[in-house]
Parts: C-alpha cells; structure tokens; sequence
C-alpha cells in the first residue's frame, strides 16, 4: 500500500504544479476536477505516511532506548500509531477502489408514469418535488429541460438535469421502477391504490464522448403547451429532435427561445445515446452487474412508498423507513447513505474476491 499511496502523493502534486503553469480554461477546469477528486484520498494517503514514518522511527529509538520511563513512552506512542494506521487503512480501503466513471458528472433525471393511470402522474409529481427538495438541500438547482403535465397536477413524464458534480454520486442509484400504494383523493371507497413511476439517471455526455451528426437528426418545431408566460402557443419554440440511427426522440418546450429549447433537447439526446451504449455495454458484463446494488435497469422494481403504513422500502438492500413524510420532503440522507454503504461493501468484497 505504501507504493500506491506515494504515487497518489506524486500525482497530486504533478496535478498542483500543472495547475499554476496552466492558462487554457478547458485544461484548468479539467486539471482542478481532478485535483478536487484526489485531495480527499491525497489528505489521507499523507496522514498514513506521516504516521507510518513516526512508528518506524520510534521503533528505532526504542531499540537503542535504555530508560523506562522513555521507553514506556515510545511503546505507547508505537502502540496509538499503529492503532490509527489500522482505521487508516480501512478507510483508504474504501477510498482506493475503482471511481465510477460517471463520477464527479452532472445528470438529467427523467421521471415518467407507468402503470396506474392519473395516480401515477400524480406521483411523478410527488418524486419530482422530493428530489427537488433534496438536490436543494444539497445545494444544487434543478432545470427542467421537458414536461408533460396531466390535467390533475401531475406529469406524464418530466425530465430535469442536475448540474452539479456530486448530482451523479448522490443520484445514481434512483434508477429503476418506483411502487407507491396509497387511497387517491378521487377513491370514495378508501381503497388502496398501487401505481408505478419509472425514473432513469442520465449521466450528462459532453460533445466529444458521442458524435451526432447534423444528417442524422430529424428536427421539428411546434409551439409550446408548457411554460412561459405569453409567448406559449404563439410561438413555435418547442423542439423535438429524432436521431434516426437509434429511433430515439428527446424534446424540450421550457424555454421561449427556440435555440435554447434545441440546446437542451441536444443535451438530453447525447446522454440517451450515451445511456443506450452503456445498456448494450451492461448485458456483456455480468460480472459486474452482480457486484453493484442493483443493475440500474429500469424495469427493477427498487423501491414500495406504502402512505397508508408511512413506510418506504428500497428492495435491494431490505432498508425500510418508517419516516414516509420525512422522505417524500426530501430527506434522503439515511436511505441514500445505506445504498452508498451497500455497494462499497459489495465491491470491497469483490476487490478481495
């Protein structure tokens, strides 16, 4: 270990030193992503050599060491150190496994109804306003790029970015289908009612990681039937793009601006692309799937909000909360905390496999 934690050491401060000679901005946003990536596993890695050193020296006192008042210091001394390196390295343990490679990205989050009709519209309005409510406590805005409301309050689907790099790592296990179980306000008989949402986590693509060529795109505009204000059905602002390679089709009517609803909807359709490679890529690595808290397929079934018990229960790890409430306001830490534990202790178990 104390070979790799000296090549993080040298990385790190190559990474400092490239820092202060860099001028492009595209090599200076890169350069302090990747420093930020490092210092907390560097700050470690440091605090280890550091102590690791003071033991070696002791030791070597302690052997040439004849009082026992001095040697009894320095025995206790090897004694904490060795103690603190041993939690040092479990927690570098964790820190030195593989990254993600989506970590550190932006996300668009896309929420749509599945089964259950106007009951699970009305919950992908309830999942948008929580994890609105948590990216807000974490510091981070939500933009919707495109929605589609129904006529009661909730959407068909709606589909958000993230722009944040702790928005993939805080986000990425949300992926799958989401059962909720409550009495609808429109249900006299005060029966209970079980809908399904599906949610995805598109981890943002920059142009370079795809190429989309102008052919390939069929582009319509039309006029908006969401927001903003006056110019909704006056002008046509909407953009709906079809990549015909794929069949896939992305479109954004948020903003008023016809170029800017393009942009956003180019943003969508480079993380889909990305995000249907990634499928293809996932179907030939099993291996991996297995090792991970869930696949991150959308037609998993991960989670059950059940209103009339207040409980929610996230399947893959058998985590249940008996704080419904809390977490439809955005209280995730707790549940998104067990998942980030749940991996770790997979994929440490499979380093060591």
């Amino acid at each position: 270990m104390i070979d790799r934690l000296k090549k993080i050491q040298e990385k790190y401060l190559r990474i400092e030193d490239e820092l202060a000679k860099a001028t492009a901005s595209d090599t200076l946003k890169n350069l302090s992503k990747e420093r930020s990536r490092l210092t907390p596993v560097y700050t470690k890695a440091d605090e280890y050599l550091k102590i690791t050193k003071d033991c070696q020296d002791a030791k070597s006192l302690l052997e040439s060491e004849n009082d026992p008042d001095m040697h009894s210091m320095l025995k206790s001394e090897i004694e904490e150190g060795e103690k603190k390196l041993e939690e040092l390295a479990k927690e570098l343990e964790i820190m030195l496994l593989p990254p993600d490679p989506n970590s550190g990205k932006s996300i668009l989050v896309e929420i749509r109804a599945g089964t259950g009709g106007e009951e699970s519209g009305l919950f992908c309005a309830d999942l948008f306003r929580m994890y609105n409510k948590y990216a807000d406590k974490q510091g981070i805005r939500a933009e919707i790029i495109d929605a589609s409301p129904t006529g009661i309050g909730g959407f068909k689907e709606i589909v958000f970015s993230l722009d944040d790099d702790k928005a993939y790592d805080l986000f990425k296990f949300e992926s799958g289908t989401h059962r909720v179980q409550r009495i609808p306000e429109t249900e006299s008989g005060g029966r209970i009612h079980t809908s399904a949402v599906t949610v995805a986590i598109l981890p943002e693509a920059e142009e370079k990681e795809v190429e989309i060529r102008e052919s390939d795109l069929r582009i319509d505009v039309y006029r908006s039937s969401g927001a903003g204000g006056q110019h909704v059905n006056t002008t046509d602002s909407a953009v709906r793009i079809t990549h015909i390679p794929t069949g896939i089709v992305v479109a954004s009517q948020e903003e008023r601006s016809q170029i800017k609803n393009r942009d956003k909807a180019m943003r969508v359709l480079r993380a889909r692309i990305i995000d249907q490679m990634a499928d293809a890529a996932k179907q030939s690595a099993d291996a991996l799937k297995k090792a991970q808290v869930g696949s991150g397929d959308r037609s998993e079934r991960i989670r059950t909000y059940n209103f009339p018990q207040g409980r929610c229960t996230d399947h893959r790890i058998g985590f249940t909360s008996h704080n419904l409430p809390a977490i439809m306001e955005g209280d995730l830490d707790e549940l998104i905390d067990a998942l980030v534990q749940e991996d770790r202790s997979k994929r440490l178990a499979e380093a060591k496999a």
